[in-house]
Order: structure tokens, then C-alpha cells, then sequence
């Protein structure tokens, strides 16, 4: 059985809007109007232990309102879910017990006592076994590499170090499904790949289930073989990362690396060109056609390298949210 089955879930809100007077201002004391917004549009999808699955959207897409209503925090207007066997907004103890959400940027530990006072009360409020507790915290520091800070005020951690803490913080009991909600948001390149490689090998370790939401592909890359796409609270696309490029792109991108300068040569009979810098060119031309074209800037160029791969993931995404396409089983 799939560990999350979310079936025809939606959410709609209801803004208030006035016009900006006074006297709109006034009116709207007695007779409010309000606008509804439909955060998340009658989705479905299923994971299974262990999956890795990236959750991607542009800003207002529906992503964290989805997150939330998984964690047991808004009740949905319509539709169910299943986590582990359990409806999340009836937050039963025991289900919270098994999740655990990471949202970056909102801090759950306390500002001003060091971290490790921080984990203490959370083994506490989820009472976590004395030695068991005791074997997670120091695994959980060895794989963060957090020894370090543990004594330190939180107010003075830099962003990586807390960042580190609160996600050492929400797995000290062991969660089987996470909820990872830009976890890397303003940290640095060094940095997101530490919390890309723990996220890895903790999913490894202990065969958690992930739902990953970011704005940095380089996350969605190194840890999703699937993907879910949402755009307008819509799924756009559901299914392998690896497929989004071959079903969704039409065309590839040849880079050459010249041995002389191009002048002269007409790039335009090949495909569009998309970079060009020096002695290096990349084109892109009709995934059919890539071997015959490169094949041909062969014959015809004094190529030193040549590559042709798949579109960025970033370029492909964009093309799915310009397309607004309806959902892809």
C-alpha cells in the first residue's frame, strides 16, 4: 500500500477585497466582500515507502498549502488523504508521532538557549526512549557534522548552522514521512549540498518518505527520480524525472568546443542558437535530427569536443508552466 494517497484533495480560501478609500474602508465593516481562491484544485497522486518525490511549482502554485494539509495544519474543502493509514487534519497523536515538516526560514528551535536544550525538550514532548534518544541525537550530529554549536546561543548560529539544527531538531524521533519545504532556501552552494547529502542518506538509512518542495533544481536533481509539477493548484505533470525532457521538450542542445574561431560559419542551416562564446557554441536543434546535425558540425567544423544532451530541467519547467498543460498520467 502506498504510504500517501491523496484523492481529489482541494482547498479554496476566501480573501476579502475593498477598494482603497475611506469610504470602501467604512462599508466594509458591514457588508464584506470576498474573492475565493482555489489553492489546490482537485489533485491525486500516491507514494510509496521510500520515494523521493520533488513537488515543484512557481510561487502561489499550491505547493505548501498541499504540505500543510498532509501535516494535519488546514483542513481541506474537499476530498481525502491518507498518510500511513491516517487522515492528517484528525492529528492524532500517534500520526504525529511519524511525520515531521521542515519549512525553511521558520525556526522551531529556542532563540535563546543553545541548540541541544532545544533537543532535549523534543525528545521529551515525543517521548522518545532514553537510549534510543540518545543513539538518534548522536547520529543525527555525527551525519549534520554539528558538534560544534550544540552549546552555542541559536541567536548566533549562522543561517547553514541553524538551518542544520532545525532539521537535526524534526528527525530526533524518527519521522517514517518528511515534509521538506524548502529546506535550502538562502543558503549557500556548500551548504545545500551538505543538506542534500544528509537528506540522501537519511532516506537511505531509514527508508523515509519524502516530499520535497524547492526552487533550486540542483536539490530536485540529486535526490527526485520523480517529479510532480503544479501549477494554479493544478498537477501538470506526475512522473519520472527523466521522462519530463524526452515527453515534454521536442528538441536537445549540441555544445561544440572549436578548435578555431566559427566566423563565418552559418549556425542558422544547424538549429537556433542559444550560447555562444568564443570558440563554444551551443545549439539547440529537433530531438529526431540531434545525431544527423551533430554528426554534421562534425564533418563540416574542426570540433575539439562535442556534447549533446537534454535541455536544463529549469528550461523544461518553465515550458510546462508556459504551456499550462492538462495533467500527464
Amino acid at each position: 500500500m502506498p504510504q500517501i494517497e491523496v484523492h481529489q484533495l482541494s482547498r479554496i480560501f476566501k480573501v476579502p477585497e475593498r477598494e482603497s478609500s475611506f469610504k470602501a474602508a467604512l462599508a466594509s465593516l458591514f457588508n464584506r466582500r470576498y474573492r475565493e481562491v482555489r489553492a489546490v484544485d482537485d489533485i491525486s497522486f500516491s507514494i510509496e515507502q521510500g520515494e523521493i518525490v520533488g513537488f515543484l511549482g512557481p510561487n502561489g502554485a499550491g505547493k505548501t498549502t498541499t504540505l500543510k494539509m498532509l501535516a494535519g495544519l488546514l483542513h481541506p474543502t474537499s476530498g481525502t488523504a491518507s498518510v500511513l493509514g491516517y487522515t492528517p487534519w484528525r492529528r492524532e497523536a500517534d500520526y504525529l508521532s511519524r511525520i515531521s515538516m521542515v519549512m525553511g526560514q521558520r525556526s522551531q528551535l529556542l532563540w535563546d538557549l543553545p541548540a541541544m536544550d532545544s533537543f532535549r525538550v523534543q525528545l521529551a514532548v515525543y517521548r522518545v526512549d532514553k537510549n534510543s534518544g540518545r543513539d538518534t541525537l548522536d547520529e543525527m550530529i555525527a551525519m549534520l557534522d554539528i558538534g560544534d554549536v550544540l552549546r552555542k546561543q541559536v541567536r548566533t548560529l549562522s543561517l547553514g548552522e541553524r538551518m542544520k539544527c532545525e532539521i537535526c531538531l524534526s528527525l530526533l524521533h524518527r519521522p517514517a514521512v518528511l515534509f521538506l519545504d524548502e529546506p535550502t532556501l538562502g543558503l549557500d552552494v556548500t551548504m545545500q549540498g551538505r543538506i542534500r547529502e544528509f537528506v540522501a542518506e537519511y532516506n537511505h538509512r531509514h527508508g523515509a518518505t519524502i516530499i520535497l518542495t524547492s526552487h533550486y533544481m540542483a536539490d530536485v536533481t540529486a535526490l527526485c527520480k520523480r517529479i510532480v509539477v503544479i501549477d494554479h493548484g493544478k498537477i501538470l505533470f506526475d512522473g519520472p524525472l527523466a521522462d519530463l525532457s524526452a515527453r515534454l521538450a521536442p528538441f536537445k542542445v549540441i555544445s561544440i568546443d572549436l578548435e578555431t574561431s566559427p566566423d563565418g560559419y552559418n549556425f542558422d542551416r544547424i538549429g537556433e542558437v542559444c550560447a555562444r562564446k568564443d570558440q563554444k557554441v551551443s545549439i539547440r536543434v529537433p530531438r529526431e535530427r540531434a545525431a544527423a546535425l551533430a554528426g554534421r558540425l562534425l564533418a563540416e567544423l574542426p570540433v575539439r569536443d562535442v556534447t549533446v544532451e537534454d535541455p536544463p530541467i529549469e528550461d523544461v519547467i518553465k515550458m510546462v508552466f508556459a504551456r499550462g498543460m492538462e495533467q500527464t498520467p
